[in-house]
C-alpha cells in the first residue's frame, strides 16, 4: 500500500467517526439545531466522498496485486457513504415530522403526529449500523497491513531465489568455459599424438630400410 493513499484512508476514518457520531446526536436533536446539524453532516459526507474518489485514483495507480484489495475496500466505503446519506434522509424526514408536530400543537392537534416508537426504533438501528462501519473500517485497515507485510515476504523470498537462479547461472557459464578449454587442449592432444605417430612412422621406415640396405651389401660381397 502506498503512503498516499495510506494518508487518505486516515482522513476518511477520522470523518467518518466524525459522522457517525453526528448522525447519532442529530437523531436526538429537534428544530434549527437538528438542520445546522445536518448541515454540516452534508459538508463533510462532501469530504469524505473527495477522499474516496483520491483513494480510487491512487489505488488505480498501483500494482494489480495491491489495487484489487484497495478496490475492494473502497467499495466498503461507498457502501458507509450510502448508508450514510440514508442516515440523513431519515433524520430530515424526522426532522420535517417534528416540525409539522410543533406546528400542529400550537393548533391543538399534535396527538395525530406523534412521533412513533417504530421511528426511534429505526434510528437506533442506523446507529448501530454505523457503528458496524466503523468496525469494518478498522478490521480492513488491518487485514491490509498484514497483507502488505505478506506481500513483502513473498517479494523478499522471490528476490533471494533470483539471487539463487544468477549465481547457478554463473557457476554453469563457468563450467562451459572449462569444458571449451578442456575440448580445445584435447584437441591440441589428439593432433600432436598425430603427428607424433608421423614422425615415428617415418623413423621406423627409414630404419628399416637402411637395415636393407646394409644386409644387401653385406650378402652381396
Amino acid at each position: 500500500m502506498s503512503d498516499v493513499f495510506e494518508g487518505y484512508e486516515r482522513q476518511y476514518s477520522e470523518i467518518f467517526d466524525s459522522l457517525s457520531q453526528k448522525c447519532t446526536s442529530a437523531a436526538a436533536l429537534d428544530g434549527e439545531q437538528r438542520r445546522q446539524k445536518v448541515s454540516e453532516i452534508r459538508s463533510e459526507i462532501e469530504d469524505a466522498e473527495l477522499l474516496i474518489r483520491k483513494m480510487d485514483l491512487e489505488a488505480r495507480s498501483l500494482q494489480p496485486s495491491v489495487r484489487a484489495g484497495l478496490l475492494v475496500k473502497l467499495r466498503e466505503y461507498k457502501s458507509d457513504m450510502t448508508n450514510i446519506k440514508n442516515e440523513v434522509k431519515r433524520i430530515n424526514s424526522s426532522n420535517s415530522k417534528q416540525v409539522t408536530r410543533e406546528e400542529l400543537l400550537e393548533s391543538g392537534m399534535a396527538d395525530s403526529f406523534a412521533v412513533t416508537s417504530d421511528q426511534r426504533g429505526r434510528v437506533l438501528m442506523s446507529t448501530e449500523r454505523l457503528a458496524q462501519s466503523s468496525d469494518r473500517i478498522k478490521e480492513s485497515r488491518r487485514v491490509a497491513l498484514e497483507t502488505e507485510e505478506l506481500g513483502s515476504s513473498i517479494l523478499q523470498d522471490l528476490h533471494n531465489q533470483r539471487q539463487s537462479l544468477l549465481h547457478a547461472h554463473n557457476s554453469l557459464h563457468g563450467v562451459d568455459e572449462n569444458i571449451g578449454k578442456s575440448k580445445k587442449i584435447l584437441a591440441a592432444m589428439s593432433k600432436r599424438i598425430d603427428r607424433n605417430k608421423w614422425i615415428i612412422g617415418g623413423v621406423i621406415a627409414a630404419l628399416a630400410f637402411a637395415i636393407i640396405i646394409i644386409l644387401y651389401f653385406k650378402f652381396s660381397h
